[in-house]
């Protein structure tokens, strides 16, 4: 038996006789998407129990059926990561912005240069 999940409906249209009103599901066996007869009525996401060889092809309706994948049951609750240990993570040091300011003289008052002479030849 496999644990699958569901991906989408398989549409065929022209078909063998004896196949043609089987519903059709693509799964994902772990990175393999493979072809299941859906013998339970399942939806896309459903985590699903198939069986395979001469099983598939009796839960499918006779040992005479040509299916080597029918989805026997629908999973109530699956979680697929529950075995994996979870991801370690080194932490990191925290991040430092430095900051730089650049101090400018601001000139107060007038300066006495050129540019700046004193109007009507007055004094300040």
């Amino acid at each position: 038996m496999l644990i699958c999940q569901v991906l989408k409906p398989l549409v065929s249209t022209n078909r063998i006789p004896g196949f043609e009103h089987k519903h059709l599901q693509v799964v994902l066996d772990g990175s393999t998407q493979k072809v299941a007869v859906d013998a339970v009525g399942c939806i896309p996401g459903d985590w699903v129990i198939c069986v395979g060889s001469s099983a598939a092809r009796e839960a499918a309706g006779s040992k005479s059926y040509p299916s080597d994948l029918t989805i026997v049951g629908i999973i109530d609750y699956w979680d697929p990561n529950a075995d994996k240990p979870a991801p370690t993570s080194t932490p990191k040091a925290p991040a430092t912005t430095t900051t730089a300011t650049i101090d400018t003289p601001m000139a107060e008052g007038p300066t006495a240069d050129s540019n700046h002479a004193p109007a009507s030849g007055g004094t300040r």
